[in-house]
């Protein structure tokens, strides 16, 4: 079973730099859907610190037609959404199988027609939609991945390390 966090279209280096960090320390392969708002090669990367992008398996896709037809169950695609019914906690991530979630773009979501061709396949975490029109996509990003890590029993993800100097000891 492996975690996919999908981005479509995102426009701030910021966010995916954050949620590349995320996947990198949940071993979460992170997919990203073209047009990015920023370049990705390795001068890039390594000015905005992130020098573990090479820690990350990113995977990128031409558009979104092209993401979905990677995606072997359907039934386990996620399309996280405020404008979803029903809540990220709702899903048994524990299935077997690869479970994809997917964010939209940080000014627009996800298009709305794609969306509606997929209702049943739509979560979101709940919020004050009357003091805020979303969460950062980074946070959300680890909200939802760390719900799924939590059932799944956090596979292959270390509960306790032990460091020379440890401030606990």
């Amino acid at each position: 079973m492996t975690n996919h966090i999908v981005l479509f279209e995102p426009l701030f280096p910021a966010n995916t730099g954050n949620i590349a960090r995320t996947c990198a320390g949940t071993d979460t392969v992170l997919h990203l859907i073209k047009p990015l708002g920023f370049s990705t090669d390795d001068k890039h990367m390594k000015r905005a610190g992130l020098d573990y992008w090479d820690k990350v398996k990113v995977v990128y896709h031409e558009d979104l037609l092209d993401f979905m037809a990677t995606v072997p169950n359907l039934n386990q695609l996620y399309l996280v959404s405020k404008f979803a019914e029903r809540d990220y906690t709702e899903v048994d991530y524990r299935l077997p199988g690869d479970h994809y979630f997917l964010f939209g773009k940080e000014t627009t979501g996800l298009p709305e027609p794609f969306m509606r061709r997929y209702p049943q396949n739509c979560i979101r975490i709940p919020q004050d939609d009357n003091n805020i029109r979303a969460l950062n996509l980074s946070n959300s990003a680890a909200i939802v991945i760390y719900e799924a890590l939590r059932q799944q029993g956090f596979p292959k993800l270390a509960r306790v390390h032990r460091y020379s100097d440890d401030k606990l000891k």
